[in-house]
């Protein structure tokens, strides 16, 4: 077995083994939540910890050298100079609301960013996957080729985001000026945003105040298949903070232009 094969079948493993526990908590009436955060909520619930639990006892298992970095656990440094980065469940505010979108993001990255990444809807049954050379998406219609959207003016184009309300004020006057010339404006898919960018449903995904392990699976399964990934300058968007995901090269251009603050 080469060392893609053996990421490969363990970034499954891990995938099967959140997707079991969070199923497990789902739609459960006696589930609560924490606040982790101050001045807003930002939950979390024992199906959070109990899937990156999980996840991180068959990395200790399977692959002792990698580090880790995980939302809810911290990090994890290691010695082979590749990183799990793990969102054990995206879209916890969905999750306790018996919202189907929420999912679990696992990716392999070294210092220059993902090098292969899933995004798995556990409830939906989907599951995609790039890097490695692999593009696909497994589900209830089997396994088929992810591609993005071909370019079309911004005016024809769909448009993602988590939230309303994106970031600070300026963020989202920012984002409101993409917003006004799109065709259709979504929100508060979560991290499937992501997943139908890379199967060509929609254009843009917008976002800011991202964390790294929102986002290294994200751009893993979008780069693949033929999309790009970047902050609202057009660089790196591996740290998280301002990111704009985008079908193709022209959407992200015109795009970039109306995020310029």
């Amino acid at each position: 077995m080469t060392e893609q094969d053996d990421i490969i079948r363990t970034a499954h493993e891990l995938a099967d083994a959140a997707r079991q526990v969070a199923l497990h908590h789902f739609r459960k009436s006696d589930l609560s939540a924490e606040n982790k955060a101050r001045g807003h909520f930002d939950p979390v619930t024992v199906a959070d910890r109990a899937a990156e639990d999980a996840m991180r006892d068959i990395l200790s298992r399977r692959r002792p050298q990698d580090g880790i970095l995980g939302e809810e656990r911290g990090n994890l440094s290691g010695t082979s100079g590749l990183t799990w980065v793990l969102d054990p469940i995206d879209g916890t505010r969905a999750f306790i609301c018996g919202a189907p979108t929420w999912g679990v993001l696992i990716a392999v990255s070294n210092e220059n960013g993902p090098l292969y990444g899933l995004i798995d809807q556990p409830h939906i049954g989907e599951r995609f996957e790039g890097g490695f050379g692999i593009s696909r998406v497994t589900g209830p219609h089997g396994i088929r080729p992810l591609a993005t959207r071909a370019p079309r003016p911004l005016t024809d184009s769909f448009l993602s985001s988590t939230f309303p309300e994106v970031g600070t004020e300026e963020e989202e006057e920012a984002f409101r000026r993409v917003a006004r010339q799109v065709r259709l404006t979504r929100y508060g898919m979560d991290c499937y945003a992501y997943a139908l960018i890379a199967a060509g449903q929609i254009d843009l995904v917008i976002e800011a105040g991202l964390q790294p392990y929102d986002i290294h699976a994200p751009i893993a399964v979008i780069q693949a298949a033929g999309g790009i990934v970047t902050d609202w300058t057009g660089g790196p968007a591996i740290r998280g903070g301002r990111v704009v995901a985008a079908a193709n090269a022209a959407v992200h251009s015109e795009a970039l232009a109306l995020l310029a603050i």
